[in-house]
């Protein structure tokens, strides 16, 4: 949680000792920042006062804590704070990530449950995902007794299930679009010293920031509305369409022609959410399952006892479907 400074109540918890200008951010260096948070969480409490730069942040460090912010008092805390990459990236803040908390922002997410992650959707896209699975578990035999980068692997197979279910077909920037989207996910996960100090700004411009990722949008955006049209044309020649088998892009030109809507769907917002979705439902679902196999490997019991699991579930049929998903109790 973070504001401006001159915005920030009096009544805050309580901080360690700070620097001019820079406030705590010295305490961040040279470290891992949820080891060092974690040592501070320690001597300060769990709720903590930090300022990183200009702006004031609290650090939830407890169960406690969290379940008071994240649902009791969630309304309070639902806006998401600037970001120069989400500004840029997200179209002036047109996604679901990281729109202000309001009408619009209950809207799109109404449209993300009850439309885009739907039982009935997630079950329509099966196929898709059995298929990536397939050709991931024929790849790593491929490599038998060879070094294979595993979180590669897996990062590759996530972008292509996300990518046709929201394509339906592989576009024909794949590999670019994929490229731009990995170099997105760093920038918005990583230290940028142009958020911190959101006063001063030409700061963005004598960094390369803002030049860089505007770069980056112009060439995303080309190819969203190159996959848009296609879509449109398509549609447009199709007189009997399957809801069952339509792709992410079409339930959100399909609900911006007839959903009748509180809010115009704009082309905007229909980019924006397909690229929340696309980088929200590949980096974190490929790192869970890498982190996973860390674990699994640095506990060979645990690891016997998963892999006997999936052999005796999936050596009856020889595929991996999601039909026999529920026999995997243990894993």
């Amino acid at each position: 949680m973070r504001s401006k400074i001159k915005d920030s109540p009096k009544n805050l918890p309580p901080a360690p000792w700070k620097l001019p200008l820079v406030g705590h951010l010295h305490l961040l260096m040279f470290s891992l920042p949820h080891h060092r948070l974690t040592e501070l969480a320690k001597r300060h409490g769990s709720l903590m006062h930090l300022q990183l730069g200009e702006l004031s942040h609290i650090v939830v460090s407890s169960p406690e804590a969290a379940k008071e912010v994240m649902k009791t008092h969630d309304i309070n805390f639902a806006t998401r704070p600037y970001l120069l990459v989400a500004e840029i990236i997200a179209y002036n803040f047109s996604d679901i990530g990281f729109a202000p908390y309001g009408d619009t922002w209950r809207q799109l997410r109404k449209v993300c449950t009850l439309e885009l992650l739907s039982m009935k959707r997630v079950q329509s896209f099966r196929s898709i995902r059995e298929e990536q699975v397939s050709s991931l578990i024929r790849s790593i035999y491929s490599n038998t007794g060879l070094g294979i980068n595993l979180g590669e692997m897996l990062c590759n197979s996530s972008y292509n299930i996300t990518l046709r279910t929201a394509f339906a077909a592989r576009c024909k920037q794949h590999d670019a679009f994929i490229s731009i989207t990995r170099k997105l996910v760093e920038a918005a996960s990583g230290f940028s010293i142009t958020d911190l100090f959101p006063s001063i700004k030409l700061l963005p411009m004598i960094s390369g920031m803002r030049a860089k990722l505007e770069m980056w949008h112009q060439d995303l955006d080309a190819m969203l509305e190159s996959i848009i049209e296609e879509h449109r044309a398509r549609n447009a020649n199709t007189k009997d369409s399957d809801d069952v088998t339509d792709d992410l892009v079409d339930v959100l030109l399909n609900l911006q022609d007839h959903g009748g809507l509180e809010f115009p769907l704009r082309t905007e917002n229909i980019k924006a959410v397909i690229l929340d979705m696309l980088i929200a439902g590949t980096e974190t679902s490929s790192t869970a399952v890498e982190w996973a196999m860390s674990e699994m490997i640095k506990n060979p019991r645990i690891l016997e006892k998963a892999q006997a699991e999936v052999r005796q579930v999936y050596d009856r049929t020889g595929d991996v479907n999601e039909s026999d998903l529920h026999e995997l109790k243990y894993l």
